[in-house]
């Protein structure tokens, strides 16, 4: 049972949202999980899901989970694309790891209309521009 495991702490990881040009010159918006610690994370789940409002109707997006094995230290790494189109409502990406045997547990939830322009820093391991949650 989920009440019978021990979370510990999540320290040191973020997830951002970040622009980017493609190949062809044309803007395209990305997740990544970002791994600032000195440690390698183990067995990483990102689960993503969108939900909200639009025009009073009820909107949710599929739910997406990708697993990695392993992520280096200092690193990050695309989850998925994400389409602006979704800027609008809530968009959640709950991750879970392992740190030796240990399991860690957070939501990273970015707000509707959270992902903006005034809301976007520069983010150095990514060498790109991008809204940060960490």
């Amino acid at each position: 049972m989920k009440k019978d495991i021990d979370f510990h702490q999540v320290e040191g990881v973020s997830v951002a949202i970040a622009r980017e040009l493609n190949e062809a010159g044309l803007e395209e918006w990305n997740v990544y999980f970002i791994n600032n610690n000195d440690f390698y994370l183990e067995n990483v789940l990102v689960s993503s899901k969108g939900y909200g409002e639009q025009d009073g109707q009820e909107v949710k997006t599929s739910v997406l989970r990708h697993m990695f094995d392993q992520i280096a230290p200092k690193t990050a790494l695309q989850v998925e694309p994400i389409d602006p189109a979704l800027f609008h409502i809530t968009n959640e990406y709950w991750v879970s790891y392992y740190i030796g045997r240990n399991i860690h547990d957070k939501r990273f939830i970015f707000v509707p209309g959270s992902i903006v322009e005034e809301n976007l820093i520069p983010i150095a391991l990514l060498d790109k521009e991008g809204v940060l949650h960490s």
